[in-house]
Formats: structure tokens, sequence, C-alpha cells
């Protein structure tokens, strides 16, 4: 359960938050149904491992443009991915320092749980856990998560990405941090644009 029990908790510019979200989550389409993306750059999706299983997905863009992206490079330990797809006029995703993560924080998150396209849902930040010994870190939230929203924005109140959906524990959505997802994309030579 949300500490949130009040409307007057969420911020008036929710709306305008998530219309900026939905502009830069992508819904990618495998055998398996639908997760999320972010648009990292006009030619460039991250999203989870776990959700870009083969060497070319359908991505539908939010003005349900539906374009065909490439698998560039996935780590299946780390569960991210990058995809290219044909360039886009959209700027992309404004990210922001997820170290500067607190704990009891509003945030947000938008995907396609169920099928549900550009579904948005607030909660607070659970904890920020530290790296486990295989280097893994998680933001915990307080926020429903389902099949679907893999892949998608964790945000700020003031729409900046801090983290990619990824997984569902104990009750808790897990996220890596989006400074994790910096690092695992600057690694990639291949996504120089």
């Amino acid at each position: 359960m949300s500490v949130l029990s009040a409307p007057e908790a969420l911020p008036p510019h929710l709306a305008e938050i998530a219309d900026r979200l939905r502009q830069v989550t992508v819904e990618i389409y495998s055998t398996r149904g639908c997760a999320a993306g972010i648009l990292w750059a006009p030619d460039l999706i991250v999203t989870n491992a776990h959700v870009a299983r083969g060497p070319r997905v359908l991505v539908r863009l939010a003005d349900d443009r539906r374009v065909d992206a490439h698998l560039v490079t996935a780590d299946r330990r780390a569960d991210l991915a990058v995809l290219r797809m044909p360039r886009c006029e959209v700027a992309p995703a404004a990210l922001a320092d997820s170290d500067a993560v607190r704990v009891g924080a509003l945030v947000v998150a938008l995907g396609h749980p169920l099928g549900l396209r550009r579904t948005l849902t607030a909660g607070v930040v659970h904890a920020v856990s530290p790296p486990r010994p295989d280097g893994r870190r998680w933001i915990q939230a307080d926020l429903r998560l389902a099949p679907g929203n893999s892949g998608g924005p964790l945000a700020d109140t003031a729409g900046h990405v801090i983290g990619i959906n990824t997984m569902i524990a104990g009750g808790l959505a897990l996220a890596i941090p989006i400074n994790d997802v910096r690092r695992f994309v600057a690694s990639t030579p291949a996504t120089v644009t």
C-alpha cells in the first residue's frame, strides 16, 4: 500500500509529466507480448534484455507509427538492451541523476501493463539498494507494475527518468538505476549516433 492516500499528495502537473513520458516510451512487440522501452536518442531505444529477445522487434512510437528495430547489444545478466530504429523527430527522454534518489520520493512509472497502452502509476521510493556482489543495484518503489511495464521509465516528479522498470519482487517494483544504464550505453561503441 502506498503512503499516498490523498489525491492532493500528487503534484498538480502529473498529467503534463504523463504526456512527456508517453512521448518517450515506446511499445515493443515480441512473441511474448508487449513491453516498453525508452527513447534514448532519435534512433536508439533502451529496454530490458528480457524484452528484446530476438534480433529484430516491432516498435510502436507515441504517434502510433510502427517501425522495425534491430538489437544492437544485450546483456542478459544486467538485463539491459539497446535497439536501433529509423531516426525519429522526437526529443529523447530527459534523464536524472539516480544517485540523488532518496527514500520517500514520489515517483511515476509508465508502460503498457497487461496490454493497457500508455498507463501511468505513481508511488514512492521504498529503498535504494547498495550494489550487490554481482554489481547489480535496484531502486525499489511501492507502485503497481505488471507484465508490459518492463523496459519502461521510472521517473521523478519533474518527468526525468531515474530508472528502467524491470520486475516485481516482494510486491515492490524494481528498477535499474539510470546511471547504471548510462554506463551500459556508453560502453557500447555501436550506440554512437
